[in-house]
């Protein structure tokens, strides 16, 4: 019921292109730091762009801020969209700040554009912290805070500037924009580990990448995203919507992901597999065990329901549920096609069926399916 409610909320933002959810700390740290358990130089001295981010309100501002010394980056870029409910209103990192221009008692809603080059401990207290930041930018030492002359949105031509001296660009982009968004990135050849709906796997500007291996899943897929900070305007659904101890309302999701072309350790690793035979003795898939794989009506391909029950021993395509994606690793596997979409070469489709792109098996149609092969 909770999956159902948020999926609903979700869907809701999509269609309304309200896209208001803000990632938590936690969240970011703890993909982000993935990459750097890989590599420890990916980020070093790279111009890191989050462009769809209120630098106020951001986390993924804050983790980059905060960690600017320690992983190397060169330059750290944060634009803002001007239609933004909370731009400018909550002001958290500036605390009480006056700085901001006053309309009507409140401040000024702006698109902004902070650039940070340098931090440090400013205010000598002996630590670094966002005090010494803000400092750092009232002061315009070292750093830019400035309001940007459009309205931020990254389509345009100050955003799309900005994109071009970038080397990696990191955000929750506004999943009712996202195709616009990621052909935006590939299009200027960017490196990326973006937010997306599970169900951008199969859009048709994005899965022929990841067939292609030119981008991939993140490091997790489903709860690994625990939640989004959503503004006071949203209605908490579900029974995992809660309210966190700093008075934040999160909305937990298990239908986002992480989308990169940055490379990790996860995608690299072998999925374990059983020959076939065992399979079907040793499955604790009732849909497995004691049985034989079914073959599809409209595919040259057979049925395999679960990714733990792919057989290390068959040659042939085999249609996987889309959360295979979350196990991918293309050394082990080839992927043929996804059944929604219709990237599928025309020889895995028996001629009768061809207008049908989801499998059927035994007259009933399954849904969402990958095609793979074994290398």
């Amino acid at each position: 019921m909770a999956r159902n409610a948020t999926n609903k909320l979700l869907h809701k933002a999509k269609k309304s292109k309200s896209d208001e959810f803000y990632t938590q700390y936690s969240d970011i740290q703890k993909e982000v730091e993935a990459y750097l358990e890989f590599d420890p130089d990916v980020f070093r001295n790279k111009v890191v762009y989050c462009n769809c981010d209120d630098p106020f309100e951001s986390n993924f501002f804050r983790y980059f801020v905060l960690n600017f010394k320690r992983i190397g980056l060169k330059q750290l870029i944060t634009t803002s969209y001007k239609p933004s409910p909370v731009a400018n209103t909550q002001l958290e990192l500036f605390g009480d700040d006056k700085t901001l221009t006053k309309e009507k008692g409140r401040p000024k809603i702006t698109a902004n554009k902070f650039i940070i080059n340098e931090v440090g401990d400013i205010d000598g207290d002996g630590e670094f912290s966002l005090k010494d930041v803000a400092l750092q930018l009232k002061e315009n030492r070292h750093n830019e805070w400035e309001p940007l002359n459009e309205d931020g949105d990254f389509r345009s031509k100050e955003s799309i500037s900005l994109l071009k001296k970038s080397d990696i660009v990191i955000t929750n982009p506004p999943f009712s924009l996202f195709k616009d968004y990621i052909s935006q990135l590939i299009e200027h050849d960017k490196k990326f580990l973006i937010i997306a709906n599970i169900n951008a796997i199969t859009y048709k500007e994005v899965f022929p990448l990841i067939k292609e291996n030119k981008i991939w899943l993140g490091t997790g897929m489903g709860r690994w995203i625990s939640g989004f900070i959503v503004p006071e305007s949203y209605e908490l659904y579900g029974t995992e919507a809660r309210i966190d101890e700093d008075g934040k309302r999160i909305v937990a999701t298990n239908n986002c992901l992480w989308l990169t072309n940055l490379d990790h350790g996860r995608r690299h690793q072998p999925l374990p597999l059983m020959t076939m035979k065992d399979n079907i003795k040793f499955s604790s898939h009732k849909e497995i065990k004691g049985k034989e794989y079914r073959k599809y009506d409209n595919y040259d391909a057979i049925e395999v329901p679960y990714s733990d029950a792919i057989p290390s021993d068959y040659t042939g395509v085999m249609g996987v549920p889309i959360t295979f994606l979350d196990k991918y690793n293309p050394a082990q596997f080839e992927i043929i096609g996804a059944s929604d979409n219709g990237v599928v070469d025309e020889k895995y489709k028996i001629p009768h069926f061809k207008k049908h792109n989801e499998p059927y098996v035994d007259g009933q149609k399954t849904y969402k399916r990958i095609f793979i092969k074994k290398r």
